[in-house]
C-alpha cells in the first residue's frame, strides 16, 4: 500500500521526518520505510528524511511488508462489522478469546482472522486496538497495518451495554475510584487506594424490578473496569460471579461492546460502528422490559 501527502503551505521548509510525524507517521514506521521498505519520494524523486519539503510537493511512500505472524490460521467464524484498507471492526461473540494466551492457546478471534485473510489470498497480522474479555461480547477494532495502529488507538472510544443487578435511577452517573489487584489474584481486581486512577461514566437507559440497563463509557482502560466499578457501587453485572453477580438469569457477565467511534487514520473522518445486543442479553433485557425508551443510534 502506498500513502500520499500533499505538503500544505504551512509546512514549507519542514524536514521530511518532522512533516511525517505531524501526519501521524511514527518514528518506528519511518525507520522501517527507510531500512526495510522502498524509501520516501517527493514528486517521484527519492528524498531523505532530513531534507526540507516544499508547498505543493507530493510525498509518497509504500508501507513495508508485514512481518510473519505466529498465529496459526484456524476456521473460527469471524463477523465483520466494518472494513477498509486501514481498519476492521469484528463482532466477537461471548466465549471467544480475542488472541492466544496461556489458557486459550488457539481457536481465538486472532486465529479466525488469519484464516479469513488466507482464505482471501491475503497476508497480514492481527492488530487489536481494543481488547475485550473472553466472555464480553461485541466490537473489537483492529488495525490493518502498522501506520493505522497508533492513530486508531489514539481516537477509539467504546460504549458498552451492561445489565446490572438492582434498580438504578434513570440518567447519567459516574464511578471514579482507583482499581488494583485483588490480593494475590492474577485475575481479580478491586477498588483500592493503592490502585490506579479509574473513571467510568454511565447512563442508566432503563430500569426494571430486578435489573437495569446501562450504557457505560470507560474513560480509563483498567482490567475489568466496568465490572469492578459496578460491583463497587452495589450493582454487579448480571452473571458476573467473579464480582458478586448471580448467574441465575444469564450464564456469563452481561457486558457487550455495542458502539465504537474512531477517526479514520488517513482522512480523519469520524466513523461510528454499532451492533445490537446478543441473544442472551436481549432475552434478559426483554424479560425485564429494558428495551423501551432508548435507541442504539442515540448512544
Amino acid at each position: 500500500m502506498e500513502l500520499c501527502y500533499i505538503v500544505p503551505p504551512e509546512a514549507e521548509g519542514q524536514r521530511l521526518g518532522l512533516f511525517l510525524r505531524t501526519r501521524g507517521v511514527t518514528a518506528g514506521l519511518i525507520k522501517s520505510v527507510k531500512h526495510v521498505g522502498e524509501g520516501f519520494y517527493a514528486d517521484d524523486v527519492p528524498i531523505h528524511t532530513d531534507r526540507p519539503v516544499h508547498s505543493g510537493q507530493r510525498i509518497t511512500f509504500a508501507l513495508p511488508p508485514e512481518p510473519p505472524t505466529s498465529v496459526v490460521p484456524q476456521p473460527v467464524p469471524v463477523s465483520i462489522a466494518y472494513e477498509d484498507a486501514f481498519a476492521v471492526v469484528l463482532d466477537k461473540p461471548a466465549g471467544l478469546a480475542v488472541h492466544p494466551t496461556l489458557n486459550y492457546p488457539d481457536h481465538t478471534l486472532a486465529n479466525g482472522w488469519i484464516y479469513h485473510l488466507q482464505s482471501e489470498g491475503k497476508t497480514g497480522v492481527f492488530r487489536p486496538v481494543n481488547r475485550i474479555d473472553k466472555n464480553t461480547s461485541g466490537l473489537v477494532l483492529c488495525a490493518q497495518n502498522a501506520f493505522a495502529a497508533p492513530l486508531l488507538s489514539e481516537t477509539a472510544q467504546k460504549c458498552y451495554l451492561a445489565i446490572v443487578q438492582g434498580s438504578l435511577p434513570l440518567g447519567p452517573g459516574q464511578v471514579e475510584a482507583p482499581i488494583g489487584r485483588r490480593g494475590d489474584s492474577i485475575i481479580g481486581r478491586c477498588v483500592t487506594p493503592q490502585g490506579k486512577y479509574s473513571l467510568t461514566e454511565y447512563t442508566v437507559l432503563a430500569a426494571g424490578p430486578g435489573h437495569s440497563l446501562l450504557a457505560c463509557t470507560p474513560r480509563t482502560g483498567r482490567t475489568h473496569q466496568i465490572r469492578v466499578h459496578m460491583a463497587y457501587i452495589g450493582h454487579p453485572l448480571a452473571g458476573d460471579t467473579l464480582y458478586g453477580g448471580s448467574d441465575d438469569v444469564i450464564a456469563r457477565h452481561a457486558l457487550h461492546c455495542g458502539v465504537l467511534n474512531f477517526c479514520h487514520p488517513l482522512t480523519g473522518k469520524s466513523i461510528r460502528v454499532s451492533c445490537p445486543l446478543p441473544a442472551d442479553m436481549q432475552a434478559l433485557a426483554q424479560s425485564e422490559r429494558l428495551l423501551d425508551g432508548w435507541n442504539l443510534n442515540d448512544l
